[in-house]
C-alpha cells in the first residue's frame, strides 16, 4: 500500500543541467517550469518524440514506482533506462491521501508479467500469491489486450493513484469505451490518473486537463483542439481522399 496525497503540480528544477542534452532539450521543458495536475485526470498527447512518455515516466519514479512499471513493491530492473528527470522534478501534493498506486507502462509490460510469475514461484513466498490480485491467470497466459485489460479490471481500486502509459497500445476501441466507464468509476471512489495516449477516445474524458506536446513545447488544449483528435477526425470524414493523397506514389 501507498500514502501519498493527490498531485497537483510538477516543476522543473533545471538551475544546474545542461539544456542542450536529453532530456533537458525536450521542447516541454523549455517552454514550462510548471505543469498543473488535474485532481482526477491528467492527459498527455502529442507526436513520437515529444517528451510525453519520458514526462510521466519521471512523475512515476519521482512518485516511488519502478521504472519498468507495476506497484512500490516492484524492485526488477531488466535494463535501465529512463531518464534522470525524475531527480529535477519537484511535485506539489495535496492533503487528500491514496491508499494504491500503479503504473502501467505499455513498453515494459512483458517484463512486469514475467516478474509476477518469478515472485510467484519464489518457494519461501509467504501469504496469497501475487497474480490473485491481477485476475487470478498469467498475464502471458492471455492476449496482449486481455492482459492489460486484466490489470486495470483486477488491479486497479478505489482511492488510487494510477499512471498509465499508452493503455490503448493493446484493446480495442470496445475496450478503451470500457476503460472510460471503469476510470469514472474509480475517479468518483477517489482515484486520480495520469495517462499519456495516443487514443482519441480516452481524451474524450470530460473531467480532465489534455497537455498537447509539441516540437514548440507544451499547451493545454480541448479536447477537439488537439491534433489527436483533429487527424482522425479529419481521416475518419474523408478517408477515400486520405488514402488517395498518402498512397499517390503507389499503384491501387
Amino acid at each position: 500500500m501507498i500514502s501519498s496525497g493527490e498531485l497537483l503540480e510538477i516543476q522543473f528544477r533545471l538551475n544546474d543541467v545542461a539544456a542542450n542534452n536529453y532530456p533537458f532539450n525536450l521542447p516541454f521543458i523549455a517552454d514550462s517550469r510548471k505543469l498543473k495536475i488535474h485532481p482526477q485526470v491528467t492527459f498527455f498527447v502529442g507526436e513520437n518524440g515529444t517528451g510525453k512518455s519520458t514526462l510521466i515516466e519521471a512523475i512515476a519514479v519521482a512518485s516511488g514506482f519502478n521504472a519498468e512499471g507495476g506497484t512500490k513493491n516492484f524492485t526488477f530492473n531488466t535494463r535501465a533506462s529512463h531518464s534522470d528527470l525524475h531527480q529535477y522534478i519537484r511535485m506539489s501534493r495535496g492533503t487528500r491521501r491514496h491508499t494504491d498506486g500503479f503504473f502501467l507502462r505499455s513498453e515494459s509490460f512483458f517484463n512486469l508479467a514475467t516478474d509476477i510469475e518469478v515472485l510467484d514461484k519464489d518457494p519461501d513466498a509467504k501469504g496469497p500469491k501475487i497474480i490473485d490480485s491481477y485476475g487470478g491467470k498469467s498475464l502471458h497466459e492471455q492476449s496482449h489486450g486481455e492482459s492489460f485489460w486484466a490489470v486495470f479490471m483486477n488491479r486497479l481500486g478505489n482511492n488510487g493513484f494510477y499512471i498509465l502509459d499508452e493503455p490503448e497500445a493493446a484493446m480495442s476501441p470496445t475496450r478503451q469505451m470500457a476503460m472510460l466507464c471503469k476510470m469514472h468509476e474509480l475517479i468518483n471512489r477517489g482515484s486520480q490518473f495520469i495517462i499519456a495516449t495516443h487514443s482519441p477516445i480516452l481524451i474524450a474524458y470530460p473531467k480532465s486537463i489534455v497537455y498537447e506536446f509539441s516540437n514548440t513545447g507544451v499547451a493545454i488544449k480541448n479536447y477537439k483542439e488537439t491534433e489527436l483528435f483533429k487527424s482522425y477526425e479529419n481521416f475518419i470524414n474523408d478517408s477515400e481522399t486520405y488514402t488517395r493523397y498518402l498512397l499517390s506514389d503507389t499503384d491501387l
